[in-house]
């Protein structure tokens, strides 16, 4: 008999093994499976049941396909390359201010990127706030000359400002990534619905001025799911349809090392809402410390093993700033799991 008492938090227990058992499911209609879930309850102590004996709408939930993402297969891990054209990001601030320099680091990263998230305002811990025109003056022509070469590769515009995805979308961005999860700007949420692009909700709290503040969570892992339901039910009433909605935990944004290795411990928890995944945690801070390795740009081993760890608990894309590096790591996870490239 199906257990009907289940609570809202279903985390499935998630494999790659190539010994599958009978009765397993897909997870996310991709290329791990699980036969376990994990039943977090915010009153309750966790227990484990067995994914047979969910009700259908969970099997189904967990189990299903999700829909193309921006025209993009989600049943296989997608790699999103960061480019930052800003002065001062933490790890490669002013590499690529000048537009010569961005357009050649996006062609270099579309050899093993399938996406490429181009920002003009840094959001590492401490960073003030650029003028709209700025930002704009940073990102857009970029964007133009990449479309004008030939580049036809999703292009991503990480913004939380709605003139700044405007101009972008107009040069030819065809995603938003949005790190308020259209929070910020009350424009956001309508623009992205009016052109029916993509959008990439992150957790985040406060400001990037602000949200290492000691940041505090009654349940972390708990809260940061409640929080990215709220604003995919907030997205789809502003008129953004589902299938263009995928989440992101939100690593290194108002959390201690603490909340982040919660997050990444029990992170195919997100599977739960429904929606693509995406995980961006390249060279952040709580890598070093953990590797200890103070230098940004030293951080891509550390970098390498989170992405694969998030690949293996069923993400759907990594955001990273080492492509090729990871596009080979990749490959290798993926031919000694399934036995074929990526």
């Amino acid at each position: 008999m199906k257990d009907a008492s289940v609570a809202d938090y279903l985390r499935p227990i998630t494999m790659s093994d190539p010994a599958r058992p009978e009765g397993a499911l897909p997870l996310a209609g991709g290329l791990c499976w699980f036969d376990r879930v994990e039943v977090l309850s915010r009153t309750a102590p966790p227990r484990i049941v067995a994914a047979a004996d969910l009700p259908q709408a969970d099997q189904a939930r967990l189990s299903a396909a999700r829909p193309d993402f921006g025209h993009l297969d989600m049943t296989k891990p997608r790699i999103m390359g960061i480019l930052n054209i800003t002065p001062d990001s933490f790890s490669d601030g002013g590499l690529f201010l000048r537009p010569e320099a961005a357009v050649m680091q996006a062609r270099l990263m579309a050899a093993g990127a399938e996406i490429i998230d181009i920002g003009g305002e840094s959001t590492r811990p401490g960073a003030v706030e650029v003028d709209v025109a700025e930002e704009i003056t940073r990102t857009a022509p970029v964007i133009a000359a990449l479309r004008e070469g030939g580049l036809d590769l999703p292009l991503s515009i990480d913004t939380r400002k709605a003139p700044v995805a405007q101009a972008a979308l107009q040069a030819g961005a065809s995603w938003v990534n949005d790190v308020t999860a259209l929070r910020f700007d009350a424009q956001m949420a309508g623009l992205v619905a009016a052109h029916n692009v993509p959008v990439i909700l992150m957790h985040s709290i406060e400001t990037p001025a602000t949200m290492q503040a000691d940041p505090y969570y009654d349940d972390v892992l708990l809260d940061v799911y409640d929080a990215l339901a709220a604003r995919v039910a907030a997205a789809e009433a502003a008129g953004i349809v589902r299938a263009n909605i995928a989440i992101d935990p939100g690593i290194g944004f108002g959390k201690t090392l603490a909340h982040n290795l919660a997050l990444l411990q029990r992170l195919s928890l997100f599977h739960n809402l429904g929606l693509p995944v995406l995980l961006g945690a390249s060279r952040k801070r709580f890598i070093g410390t953990i590797g200890q390795e103070a230098e940004a740009a030293r951080r891509m081993p550390g970098s390498l093993a989170v992405a694969l760890w998030g690949v293996s608990q069923g993400v759907q894309m990594i955001r990273v700033h080492d492509v090729a590096e990871t596009r080979q790591a990749l490959s290798l996870w993926q031919a000694t799991t399934q036995g074929a490239p990526s």
